[in-house]
């Protein structure tokens, strides 16, 4: 199969047919063999009475329902698990993705030797205040922190190996770095294309401004997994040991200006335990000895996980038997 599409929505009953329309036509002009997979994500509305509407038109459409909203990430999380083409493209379903970028997507993918390709909507027709002047600084903070060059971290419409979203887990609110997670399983060579951003036609938007602070807290914590994730003492444990010798530094260092008081009988000088510095000091050493054993305690369940060995084989020489 040639290209699996990966719907996530929340309820856009609208929307569906027209979308699921264009991307036939799509398709069908292209000549793909092709699959889509709609993930209803607890909608409230006739979206799943839509989907079953439309898997009696279009047999290459599956359906999948959730019990109630787990959210983007677990969505695509459970596409990715069941898609079968050789090239996995996700898109919204709020018809904002235009299904027409689709070929060329195809063909970053298998003729260029793209793992990912990343929409990239230069020109929006989102409220600037309420999303684009957010979201630009939230790609910039991305950039900067994951040293990968997107300025759309969070478009929906990309485009994925299949290689890709097999060896890769979305969850929590991660999907905006799924290029980050995939970067860390060993797919480093990931574009960008610049895709048509359209009015949303029905509907709301489901997002507000949680997304964006949320997205930088996430951003915080991909980060950190992606450094020291089997490793967490290597953070933890400087950080302590860093700690623990200043705050045990400045004791030593009053101590000794105490003996040297004593020695040359210097009158009404303060105790050590009547600075402010020797709490500042003992302060820093508890702050670094409490670093240092949440380093030995990550490190301890890394040792532990299920994945500590876990390795991404790109190719072997091995024959098989």
């Amino acid at each position: 199969m040639d290209i699996s599409v990966i719907i996530p929505l929340y309820n856009e009953e609208e929307s569906l047919p027209e979308l699921m329309g264009w991307i036939d036509r799509v398709m069908k002009e292209n000549s793909f063999s092709y699959e889509v997979i709609m993930i209803d994500d607890g909608s409230t509305d006739a979206s799943w009475k839509v989907i079953e509407e439309l898997r009696e038109k279009y047999p290459e459409l599956e359906g999948i329902r959730f019990r109630r909203n787990y959210g983007k990430s677990a969505a695509l999380n459970v596409g990715f698990y069941i898609a079968d083409g050789d090239v996995v493209i996700t898109m919204d379903a709020d018809l904002q993705d235009s299904p027409d970028e689709m070929p060329e997507l195809y063909t970053m993918i298998m003729n260029e030797g793209f793992d990912i390709v990343s929409g990239w909507k230069k020109v929006r027709y989102d409220s600037k205040i309420a999303k684009n002047i957010p979201s630009k600084l939230f790609n910039w903070a991305a950039r900067r922190m994951s040293g990968i060059k997107l300025h759309d971290f969070n478009c929906g419409l990309k485009s994925y190996k299949n290689d890709v979203i097999k060896s890769i887990e979305v969850y929590g609110e991660m999907h905006r770095y799924i290029p980050v997670i995939a970067k860390r399983a060993g797919f480093c060579k990931i574009g960008e294309k610049v895709v048509q951003h359209r009015k949303r036609k029905y509907g709301v938007t489901k997002f507000g401004w949680s997304r964006f602070v949320n997205g930088f807290l996430d951003l915080i914590s991909i980060s950190f997994i992606t450094r020291f994730g089997k490793n967490p003492m290597h953070f933890f444990g400087l950080g302590g040991t860093l700690f623990f010798l200043l705050g045990g530094g400045i004791t030593f260092w009053l101590l000794i200006e105490k003996l040297m008081n004593l020695k040359h009988q210097v009158e009404n000088y303060r105790q050590v335990t009547d600075q402010p510095l020797f709490y500042l000091a003992l302060l820093s050493m508890i702050f670094g000895l409490i670093l240092f054993m949440t380093g030995f305690l990550g490190e301890m369940i890394a040792r532990i996980s299920h994945d500590r060995n876990s390795y991404q084989i790109r190719e072997n020489t091995k024959k098989e038997k």
